[in-house]
């Protein structure tokens, strides 16, 4: 007796469409959804997919969007986000609405005063911003930074604690050659004025994707502690700065010897390139 057909239901062909959605690898999205709204073939059962997935992948891949007015860039993160589809740019002091699914700024607007930080810890998040800015420009020419205070914005001078969060995604997608790859970084900075010290969390990871000829994927993941004492926003920033980078650079060190012996050659050759967004 032949074997019944077993046909899915909508639920289960929209988790299968999340699913392919959210571990699509970093810059391809678009190309996997177009695909799968024509394996679909159902625009209701993919329309529910895609507004489910979109939002998730673009603030986990922490994707870069040109503001409308071109006024610069907004990355979108869960950091920055603060109702839905609508994300903060505290560099510009300016509110951006996202259409996820498009991933592209729709409106942008001025940031409400309740919205951004007190004027002190805006000495702090600005004078890192600063720093940050010449670090990504020298080691991710492709890359943007940005940085949001994620507790005590409210804090009006010295006595209380306050968190930072830095930011750092970088892209070098090359289609045309069948090769994507991403680097994307978060540090938590928690300014503890108690003990006058700084902990910074870091997590790092780095994506890449070879589809010529075969289908290879990198997906090498980080996570660093360090420390430092709390002083002036100026000073601050510079350590905070120097402590980034001394891991980020050690890290890439570690990927460049690692060991990728089970792949084929060619992936060693775009290992390399990936690792050209840090030159």
């Amino acid at each position: 007796m032949a074997e019944e057909e077993c046909e899915l239901n909508e639920k289960q062909k929209r988790e299968i469409a999340k699913w392919f959605l959210l571990n699509s690898p970093a810059g391809e999205i678009q190309y996997i959804a177009k695909d799968l709204r024509s394996v679909l073939n159902d625009e209701k059962v993919y329309n529910e997919a895609a507004s489910e997935a979109f939002p998730l992948y673009n603030k986990s891949h922490l994707i870069c969007l040109e503001l409308p007015n071109r006024s610069g860039d907004v990355l979108v993160t869960s950091y920055n986000e603060l109702e839905e589809n609508e994300f903060l740019d505290p560099r510009t002091a300016q509110v951006a609405t996202v259409d996820h699914v498009k991933q592209v700024c729709t409106d942008v607007r001025p940031a409400a005063d309740e919205e951004l930080s007190s004027p002190y810890i805006e000495e702090f998040r600005c004078a890192l911003d600063a720093e940050l800015l010449k670090y990504v420009a020298e080691a991710y020419p492709k890359g943007i930074c940005s940085v949001y205070c994620v507790d005590g914005k409210d804090v009006e001078g010295p006595g209380s604690n306050f968190e930072l969060v830095v930011v750092i995604s970088a892209a070098k997608n090359s289609p045309q050659n069948f090769c994507n790859g991403s680097w994307r970084s978060v540090w938590n900075i928690e300014f503890k004025e108690d003990v006058q010290m700084l902990e910074v969390r870091g997590k790092l990871q780095v994506g890449a994707h070879y589809y010529e000829e075969g289908n290879v994927q990198l997906d090498a993941k980080h996570e660093c502690k360090d420390a430092t004492i709390f002083q002036a926003p100026d000073d601050c920033a510079i350590s905070i700065a120097n402590i980034i980078r001394h891991h980020e650079a050690e890290y890439l060190e570690s990927l460049e010897v690692l060991t990728v012996s089970p792949f084929p050659f060619k992936f060693l050759d775009f290992k390399a390139s990936l690792l050209t967004i840090t030159i």
